[in-house]
């Protein structure tokens, strides 16, 4: 490697330029590795420690390493872009295949389409001449026809797999099911893939496309193992295993899958997979049902558990040029939804759900792991990238077996005869218990000798499960009791532990932790810190503080199919990964579908909904009238440890504690649903009280009167017309009270989103939070001028959202907002032209 530098005073040569020698490139490269930018000071120290550098100025070291920056950074810059090229030619190969595929399934449907129209007035005649024995011939159409059992020796087994084979890549790449695309999604470089549902097959199917950076080999081993990122996956029992003779594997598995919620029962699946490679060099893993076999292995139906059936359905991997894979998936079911009660049905006949669940689950463990790969081994919280999944994991496996409570794992009904509207369940096997007992910091230990479960499910009406979920991550003391001590969280605050190298944020006061972050799906795993857990005396045994591990995920409004959950465990400051986890929380799956009229950023001022009739206003009513109904069910299970002696007692208050949950999710619910919104697009009931429209005429004529211009350009209006304009002015604009410590009152949608917040999460907010030392130096400088002269006029600068995202502003006004009587009643802030940095 040459680098040439001038000699100023005459060096090795009597040329204008002198080269390193290969020995000084190798101090420097090493010098480089162990500090990429030296300063001023450690340049010349270098200079002292290397002798060989002692020819070259100081000034010369100081180019050579911001030309060595600079190459370093256009090699990454070159990197990424050949990966960014690697990934568009890969995706225009798959829509290439795509435009194909439908172009065939277009001169499939025209070929159809005009063999039915030269059939069609004959059959039209032959039904009319023959009707009764057409309604015969109908009715036999119908009818499943009896097929003869099929052979499952081993010679019969490796003609079922290739025919599995054969129907998976029809569908995979042909034109076997008509596949339309997944509401929500479009293709692109940066999306998760090109997903598909079914339209008018038998049972639910998904279909997706998409490009991971991992080997083919790697990513159908990752896939084999469903228990590791299908959260719904109990179990996968391999029971037999065939080799074929061109080199591929056909498997028996027995798989379990955990219901969703407490009104339906689980199921499971009697599969066979078949694992080969194709003549291109294309791996592919394909499954389905075995049923109707005869000379071979089969499995009889399982107690509380419903036998569902895979349709042909598996993995095509294919290698991609300059590295990684391009994937098809294809889950194809029919999960019986007669088995089901009524209300659940829509869940277990769609194929968005399956889609969600099943085939976008896959493509998100690929895409997050093969991420981890190219990033650094230890993240946020000092936990490798891998820990972290694995606690997910943990916390929905955990939350999924005290919903199901499967007998062989230990659950027994307690207390009542399973008609009650709260079930309790007990768990005293070893198995539960092992490692449950904690610490706390008081020195109490706490012994427990059983695991108690209670739970319940609800049917909610016309609100968004996204909105609702966030609802309760926000604001726990809306519904948890701080007299229950591992679950009660009266103040959230910071938790101790070092999150250092992840993107962490204040979201309501808790610690975010991004586990997987995609544009179709966002999950969050987070520590929260519970603090005053026990205040009595008798508390005593109670921990003074305590920590909770918190998975959150379905938060997006716009994900078709997604259900929403909130999962948390209790945990104490020296958790450890494989420290045992007692899950509790909630999931709201979506039943049906209606048209939302709501944005995702969404804000209600809940205190003033809830005093609201359930009759609502006109305008209320015409809202709900124009958007469909949401319907949806939430399940929500609780654990708690007890003792033996104690079942009876901590039954009797986690029943009590389970039914004011409810009543406080009902409470919310109907403050959240559309009825008790207005029809003003963006405006909420509250926002269209008199009180509202009063201080936005205050806030108004107040500006008026010290800067003598308007605020709006119409202000002629009546007070909703005012209200209506200040709450959709671009510019950020929110009001604080004059107190000691003034807290943020009100602000219009751009001052939420600016803020990033709720009208509910504003009043905890405080004026000094948002901004940083020099704009608190500022206003306090500038205070005293605006309540003497009633306005004060701000330079541009940066500020900081409840998130702690760092926002800057053009310039900001601040003025003294006067009542009726001429009294200051708050003081008003607007930041024009503000943007995230």
């Amino acid at each position: 490697m040459a680098m040439s530098c001038k000699d100023g005073k005459g060096g090795l040569d009597n040329g204008k330029y002198v080269r390193y020698t290969p020995e000084q490139v190798e101090a420097l490269e090493r010098l480089y590795h162990e500090c990429p930018k030296p300063s001023s000071i450690r340049r010349q120290q270098l200079i002292r420690e290397c002798p060989i550098l002692s020819n070259i100025e100081p000034k010369q070291i100081k180019v050579w390493f911001q030309n060595r920056r600079c190459r370093e950074k256009q090699r990454k810059e070159a990197s990424r872009l050949q990966a960014v090229n690697r990934k568009l030619t890969a995706m225009n190969k798959l829509l290439m295949e795509e435009n194909d595929r439908l172009q065939k399934q277009v001169s499939h449907l025209v070929y159809e389409n005009g063999y039915f129209r030269q059939h069609t007035q004959g059959t039209t005649l032959a039904t009319k001449d023959t009707s009764c024995e057409s309604v015969v011939t109908s009715g036999q159409h119908h009818l499943t026809p009896q097929h003869p059992p099929r052979d499952a020796s081993p010679a019969g087994l490796l003609s079922i797999a290739e025919e599995t084979l054969a129907e998976f890549l029809s569908k995979a790449t042909g034109t076997a099911v008509e596949w339309v695309q997944m509401p929500g999604m479009k293709p692109g470089p940066d999306s998760i893939g090109i997903v598909a549902i079914s339209h008018g097959c038998t049972g639910v199917a998904a279909r997706a496309c998409g490009l991971v950076g991992l080997e083919p080999t790697r990513v159908a081993e990752i896939l084999k193992d469903l228990p590791s990122w299908l959260r719904d996956c109990r179990a996968v029992d391999v029971l037999n295993v065939l080799p074929t003779a061109n080199g591929g594997t056909i498997e028996l598995l027995y798989m379990q899958l955990y219901a969703p919620t407490t009104l339906a029962p689980a199921c499971d699946f009697w599969l066979l997979r078949y694992t080969s490679v194709l003549e291109d060099g294309s791996l592919v893993i394909c499954v389905r049902s075995l049923k109707n076999t005869q000379n071979g292995p089969t499995m009889p139906p399982v107690q509380h558990f419903v036998r569902a059936e895979m349709l042909p359905s598996g993995y095509l991997i294919r290698p991609c040029e300059g590295g990684g894979s391009i994937i098809h998936i294809v889950d194809h079911m029919d999960l019986e939804p007669c088995s089901v009660p009524e209300v659940l049905r829509p869940l277990y006949e769609s194929s968005a759900v399956l889609a969600q669940k099943m085939t976008m689950a896959a493509l998100r463990q690929l895409r997050q792991i093969a991420h981890e790969v190219s990033q650094s081994n230890v993240t946020g919280w000092g936990r490798r990238p891998a820990a972290l999944r694995a606690l997910s994991q943990r916390l929905s496996r955990g939350f999924n077996e005290a919903l199901n409570g499967f007998t062989d794992e230990g659950w027994s009904m307690m207390g009542n005869d399973g008609m009650d509207d709260v079930t309790i369940l007990i768990n005293s096997s070893p198995d539960k218990l092992m490692g449950l007992n904690l610490s706390f910091a008081s020195g109490f230990p706490a012994v427990s000798n059983s695991v108690l479960c209670a739970k319940a499910s609800m049917l909610l009406q016309n609100v968004p499960p996204a909105i609702l979920l966030r609802f309760l991550r926000e604001h726990r003391s809306e519904w948890a009791d701080n007299n229950i001590d591992a679950y009660s969280a009266a103040a959230v605050k910071v938790g101790p532990c070092s999150l250092a190298g992840s993107r962490v944020g204040s979201f309501g006061g808790q610690v975010i932790l991004p586990l997987a972050h995609t544009i179709e799906h966002e999950e969050f795993l987070e520590v929260i810190k519970l603090e005053g857990v026990g205040h009595s005396p008798e508390d005593a045994m109670m921990p003074r503080e305590m920590f909770l591990l918190q998975l959150c995920s379905g938060m997006d409004e716009n994900a078709v199919g997604s259900c929403a959950e909130l999962i948390f465990a209790p945990i104490d400051a020296s958790f450890a990964d494989d420290a045992p986890l007692l899950p509790s929380g909630f999931r709201i799956i979506p039943l049906d579908y209606g048209k939302e009229a709501s944005s995702p950023n969404r804000t209600l001022d809940l205190a003033s909904a809830l005093e609201i009739g359930p009759t609502g206003n006109k305008a209320s009513s015409e809202f709900s009238a124009n958007t469909g109904c949401v319907r949806s069910v939430m399940t929500i299970a609780f654990e708690f440890a007890c003792e033996s002696h104690m079942q009876e007692h901590v039954a009797s208050m986690a029943r009590q504690y389970v039914r004011s949950i409810i009543s406080s999710v009902q409470r919310v619910a109907l403050a959240l649903s559309p009825s008790h919104l207005s029809s003003h697009a963006g405006l909420r009931s509250p926002l269209g009280t008199p009180e509202a429209q009063t201080l936005a005429r205050w806030i108004c004529n107040s500006y008026r009167c010290y800067l003598g211009v308007e605020l709006l350009k119409s202000s002629n209006e009546g007070g909703e017309s005012i209200l209506k304009s200040l709450w959709h002015h671009s510019d950020a604009i929110m009001c604080c009270s004059l107190k000691a410590l003034p807290v943020f009152t009100f602000a219009n949608q751009a001052g939420l989103d600016m803020l990033e917040t709720t009208l509910v999460a504003l009043q905890d907010i405080t004026l000094e939070k948002i901004f940083d030392d020099h704009g608190r130096k500022t206003l306090c400088s500038e205070f005293p001028q605006i309540m003497q002269q009633g306005f004060a006029c701000l330079q541009g600068g940066i500020c900081l959202s409840s998130m702690g995202r760092p926002v800057s502003y053009e310039r900001a006004v601040a003025w003294k907002v006067l009542n009726e009587e001429e009294t200051a009643h708050c003081m008003c802030f607007l930041f024009v032209n503000w943007s995230f940095v």
